[in-house]
């Protein structure tokens, strides 16, 4: 059980390490031709950054798979001190505080933005900017754990059946998914938005990164690589067959998972919601660190696309 808040370990250059806003500062879209300065700027905190830096990676700056644009803000030197994703989820990397008070601007003009995701404090500070002058509307709010996983988890029986996911495992992988996302976000994917939500299912699963273990057409465990770089892998949506619980599949299928993924990144990251003591336990017992507090923010009245 975690009992006192994990330690979040930082590059120095640690988010909002400087509240000062006396230089001025400029906040713009950025295009593909700032790719790489961006990619240098998030890979400072390659941890905190793992889903900016994957998005970007495997589309691009300026794509429609983003579900949002990225926008910079740079000093009076042109150097940037931010990067954030704005649209559908917001995700923010700011080390001056202007430079969020100019993000949460631009927020505001994104009416259906479904999710904000980041450090506590920093989430908390933009959460102020974004909807103190309006009122805040409905939201649901969930704190979670950042667990980071950099050394081989303890050995464990293998797992023959386990495999990246075919299309033909899609009709399996969907309902799952989607009914991990209503619990989370109170919002069901397929009644707001089937077809775009089976497609990035579809996608995800052509990719690689769906990983799953099917034994007698059931679907025992599933695994989703949401983000990888050479130096975090990000995982989501680990789920195994509530018939299938406290066997020993979920133990076994995610250290066999892990000691794969860890000869192609440094670490391996997920977050667990701090009321789920007995999942922390699972993961910690596999070898996960706990590396700080995340808040996750769903706008109850922005349901249109999820």
């Amino acid at each position: 059980m975690i009992t006192n808040p994990p330690r979040l370990f930082e590059h120095p250059n640690m988010a909002l390490s400087s509240l000062s806003i006396s230089e001025p500062l400029i906040a713009m879209r950025l295009t593909e031709g700032t790719k790489s300065e961006a990619l240098r700027f998030l890979a400072q905190r390659p941890i905190q950054n793992v889903v900016m830096i994957g998005m970007i990676r495997d589309n691009g700056i300026e794509s429609e798979f983003n579900r949002g644009h990225f926008y910079g803000c740079r000093n009076p030197a042109g150097s940037l001190v931010g990067v954030a994703l704005i649209g559908h989820a917001v995700f923010i990397d700011a080390r001056r505080d202007e430079a969020l008070r100019q993000f949460a601007e631009l927020a505001q003009q994104f009416p259906r933005t479904h999710m904000l995701m980041g450090e506590t404090e920093l989430i908390g500070r933009f959460w102020n900017y974004y909807y103190a002058p309006n009122g805040q509307p409905g939201k649901r709010l969930g704190r979670e754990v950042l667990f980071e996983l950099n050394v081989p988890p303890p050995p464990f029986e293998r797992v023959p059946g386990l495999r990246p996911a075919e299309i033909s495992d899609l009709e399996r992988v969907l309902p799952v998914h989607a009914s991990m996302a209503l619990a989370e976000s109170g919002v069901d994917p397929l009644r707001v938005d089937e077809d775009g939500f089976r497609l990035r299912c579809l996608r995800r699963i052509a990719a690689g990164r769906t990983w799953v273990l099917v034994e007698q057409d059931k679907l025992i465990f599933k695994a989703e690589i949401v983000s990888e770089t050479p130096e975090v892998i990000y995982l989501e949506g680990v789920h195994v067959h509530p018939q299938f619980r406290g066997q020993g599949h979920g133990s076994r299928c995610l250290a066999q998972l892990s000691r794969q993924l860890l000869q192609r990144t440094r670490s391996i990251t997920l977050l667990v919601n701090q009321e789920q003591r007995q999942a922390q336990r699972f993961y910690q017992r596999l070898g996960f660190v706990s590396r700080g507090w995340y808040d996750t923010i769903f706008l109850q009245n922005q349901t249109e696309i999820v």
